[in-house]
């Protein structure tokens, strides 16, 4: 057998334990259990003997076999399973390779092989998903009292805690590796169907034997074969990109938050620069993102393979093969990633005050407004804020010293009114019970998550 291939970039893009479930070999093995599992479950149903069945399921195995050679014999048929079976019979007596293959088509050998190999990818993929979400939450219980200025539109904005910004990427990788696992568990399913999907070679046992194929396999038994409609894959493939921009989402965070300019987080193992000595860079946060930035292409071609010609693809179906496979290592390369920038993460909460109270008194201009609407109307206190803001700003002096000079704000509130609005701690709502709610929502995913 052919050793596995080396990538130049795969220390980036293959990162991980998925890598190697969706490899060649994997592939390979998972079409080689198709037809075990097909022998037996034939053998059950009476469709050939069972010493038969076991001597094909006993050559099922892909050391045997050269990935290469099958792979340029490929090119003869437009897929790898008719040079597979022709190297499989020479395995075989003359009577237990008549019985090889019988009922299916090549069409059912891939898609069962794609189903169990996503199967056996998401066990790695999901258990470092998890293992980030876990990182997450550790993060949020460590840093309840760690005040950061929020941005929005790249802008300072408000004070939020640290805790509920990571209780925020906390519940995005949750409900995306939940939802993971749930599709995974509803599509994961063998298909068998023959030639046209009615399954008319297997003698009248075609159902029972395609029963039988799924509890072999351990996967779901469909309604009916699937094999020229792919809400399948899509879905699985749909599910797998969400993941992927949930954890994106986190690492752009933290590619801004360790900005040198920004310096609140930071990772505690960093890249060096092949010029610059002095560079610490993020690698795991930069690899997360450049394998998130190729999944959506990689989706639009699945989705794009469900448009088929009535019952079987002319082109859409081949598309999916590599495609299943670069997106499901590139998702589980980004779980791996993501998992070792966030247990890796250092967050400085003293930067993160000294950042906010550089930004000074103006990001508290809505807090003061809040206390004024109580006495002028939510529509004069925003005007007298903005307007108090915009001279602060203009004049560059402190907000409150502005708002001092104006009487409405100087009679309503007066000093002590005007310190408690400014007060970043003091404006922060209900940062504290949305933290909490994020991790008792965490603790109930733990048990249901990975596919069954």
């Amino acid at each position: 057998m052919s050793p596995p291939r080396e990538s130049l970039f795969a220390g980036v893009f293959a990162r991980g334990k998925t890598a190697a479930e969706v490899d060649d070999r994997a592939w390979l093995q998972a079409m080689l259990d198709f037809e075990a599992a097909l022998a037996r479950a034939g053998a059950r149903e009476g469709l050939l003997p069972a010493e038969a069945a076991e001597t094909i399921a006993a050559a099922c195995r892909a050391e045997l076999f050269d990935v290469g050679h099958l792979g340029r014999d490929a090119a003869a048929s437009g897929n790898p399973v008719v040079p597979l079976l022709r190297a499989l019979r020479t395995e075989l007596s003359e009577d237990a390779a008549a019985h090889l293959h019988r009922g299916a088509t090549s069409q059912d050998v891939l898609d069962t092989a794609a189903m169990l190999v996503a199967r056996r990818a998401l066990v790695p993929l999901l258990d470092d998903a998890g293992a980030a979400a876990a990182a997450c939450a550790r993060l949020a219980e460590s840093h309840r009292d760690s005040v950061v200025i929020g941005r929005t539109l790249l802008q300072q904005a408000l004070p939020l805690t640290f805790a509920l910004k990571a209780s925020q990427w906390l519940v995005g990788i949750d409900e995306a590796r939940e939802q993971l696992a749930a599709v995974a568990n509803g599509v994961l399913a063998v298909q068998l169907g023959g030639a046209v999907g009615t399954l008319a070679a297997l003698d009248g046992e075609g159902l029972a034997v395609a029963a039988e194929l799924a509890r072999e396999l351990e996967l779901g038994e469909p309604t009916l074969p699937w094999h020229a409609v792919r809400v399948r894959p899509a879905m699985l493939a749909g599910a797998l990109s969400v993941l992927a921009g949930a954890l994106g989402k986190v690492a752009r965070d933290v590619t801004l938050l360790a900005q040198g300019e920004v310096g609140e987080a930071r990772p505690r193992k960093g890249g060096g620069s092949s010029t610059m000595p002095h560079k610490r860079n993020p690698v795991a946060a930069v690899s997360t993102l450049a394998c998130a930035q190729r999944v959506p292409g990689l989706v639009a071609t699945i989705h794009a393979a469900m448009v088929q010609e009535h019952e079987r693809a002319a082109g859409a179906w081949q598309a999916e093969w590599e495609t299943f496979s670069e997106l499901l290592r590139l998702v589980g390369a980004e779980a791996a990633w993501a998992r070792e920038m966030l247990e890796t993460l250092e967050v400085d909460p003293g930067r993160m005050r000294s950042n906010l109270d550089a930004a000074g008194d103006l990001v508290m201009a809505e807090g003061v407004a809040t206390a004024l609407a109580a006495h002028l109307g939510r529509g004069r206190a925003h005007e007298l804020v903005e307007a108090a803001a915009r001279r602060a700003g203009e004049e560059g002096r402190p907000l409150r010293d502005v708002l001092a000079e104006l009487p409405d704000a100087a009679e309503h509130l007066g000093p002590e009114g005007l310190d408690a609005a400014l007060d970043p701690e003091a404006y922060l709502g209900a940062a504290s019970e949305l933290v909490e709610r994020a991790l008792a929502a965490h603790r109930k995913t733990l048990d249901h998550q990975e596919p069954t």
